[in-house]
C-alpha cells in the first residue's frame, strides 16, 4: 500500500475536530469557544472528546474554575494550526492572490452596531473574496503576523508598530451598566465617583492588555479607590448580578443590548468618557503590496 493510500485509509482527525480543539486552546473556555465557532457547547465537547479518544491522550485539564492545556495539548496547537493553514492555502490556491482580502474583526465589540464602520464593512463583504473571522485583539495581531489575515480591526494601538501600519477608524464609547435602583441611575451621565460604593466587575490584564492598561492609567488619576471583583465568563450572569445591585461594569456601547428588570445603562461624564473610549484601528503589515488589501484599507479609512 502506498503512503498516500495509507493516509486515506487511516483514522485521522477531522478538520472540525482540529477547529474545535484550536478554538478551546485559544479561549481556554468551552462556552467562548462554542460562541466563536457559532455552535452550542455540547457538540463542541463531543468533538474534543472524540479527538482525545482518537489520539489516546487528554488535551485539556478541566475543573469547575478553569481549563488548561495538557502537555499533549500544548504540543498539538502548532501542528493543528499548520494543518489548517495548509488546507486553507489549498482552497485559496485557485484564486488570484491580489484579489483575496482576509479581514479579522475584534470580538470585543459588536461591529454591526458601530456606524458607519458597519456600513463600510457590509460593502466590502458583498465581495465573495472577503473573509471576516472574529478573534480577540491579541489573536488578530498574531494572525496578521503569521500572514493568515491581511487586515484586522482592533481596539487600541500597540507600542510595537514598526512592522505594522495602523489607521484610526473611530471611537467606541463605554457605558456604565448599573443597578436601576442605584441613585446614579437618576443621572443623565455618571462618574465613577458616583459608583464608588459598588464593586467594579473587571477583567484580567491578559484578556486585553492594551485596553486594560489604558483604563488603569485613568483609574490611577482618580481621588478614590475602585473595588474590583472578577468578571464572570458569562456576561449575562454578570448583568444579572448588576441588576440585583451587586456591582457595576464598563461596557462598549455596541454590546449594551441586553435588557433586564433592574438593569440600566448610562453614559459616562466627559472626563471618563474621553479617557476610556476605545479607539478602533485598521491594521495591515507595514510592507503590504497587495492592491486589494490597500484598497480595502482606503475604503475603511474615515
Amino acid at each position: 500500500m502506498s503512503v498516500a493510500m495509507h493516509l486515506i485509509s487511516s483514522h485521522l482527525p477531522t478538520i472540525k475536530q482540529l477547529q474545535c480543539f484550536l478554538a478551546v486552546a485559544h479561549e481556554l473556555n468551552f462556552r467562548r469557544a462554542a460562541e466563536r465557532l457559532s455552535m452550542t457547547q455540547p457538540p463542541l465537547t463531543r468533538q474534543i472528546q472524540s479527538l482525545e479518544d482518537l489520539l489516546g491522550q487528554a488535551l485539556f485539564d478541566r475543573n469547575t474554575h478553569e481549563v488548561t492545556l495538557t502537555h499533549a495539548g500544548q504540543a498539538l496547537v502548532a501542528k493543528a494550526e499548520a494543518i489548517l493553514s495548509a488546507l486553507s492555502a489549498l482552497t485559496q490556491a485557485a484564486q488570484p492572490a491580489a484579489s483575496r482580502v482576509r479581514i479579522g474583526l475584534t470580538r470585543t465589540l459588536n461591529i454591526e452596531r458601530i456606524t458607519p464602520l458597519s456600513q463600510q464593512l457590509t460593502g466590502l463583504q458583498a465581495r465573495d473574496e472577503i473573509e471576516m473571522p472574529t478573534q480577540t485583539s491579541v489573536q488578530l495581531l498574531q494572525s496578521l503576523a503569521r500572514n493568515s489575515l491581511d487586515l484586522v480591526i482592533t481596539g487600541e494601538k500597540g507600542s510595537e508598530t514598526r512592522d505594522l501600519r495602523y489607521v484610526w477608524l473611530c471611537r467606541e464609547p463605554l457605558l456604565a451598566a448599573i443597578p436601576a435602583a442605584h441613585a446614579a441611575s437618576q443621572q443623565v451621565q455618571v462618574s465613577l465617583a458616583m459608583l464608588a460604593d459598588l464593586p467594579l466587575f473587571w477583567f484580567s490584564r491578559s484578556a486585553n492588555p492594551l485596553f486594560y492598561d489604558k483604563c488603569e492609567r485613568y483609574f490611577s488619576t482618580l481621588n478614590l479607590t475602585l473595588k474590583r471583583v472578577r468578571e464572570p465568563d458569562d456576561s449575562l450572569l454578570m448583568l444579572s448580578h448588576i441588576a440585583r445591585g451587586r456591582g457595576f461594569a464598563l461596557l462598549p456601547q455596541s454590546t449594551c443590548t441586553f435588557n433586564q428588570a433592574g438593569l440600566c445603562y448610562r453614559p459616562l461624564t466627559a472626563g471618563a468618557a474621553d479617557s476610556l473610549a476605545i479607539d478602533l484601528y485598521a491594521v495591515i503589515r507595514a510592507g503590504e503590496k497587495n492592491t486589494a488589501v490597500l484598497t480595502a484599507l482606503q475604503h475603511l479609512s474615515p
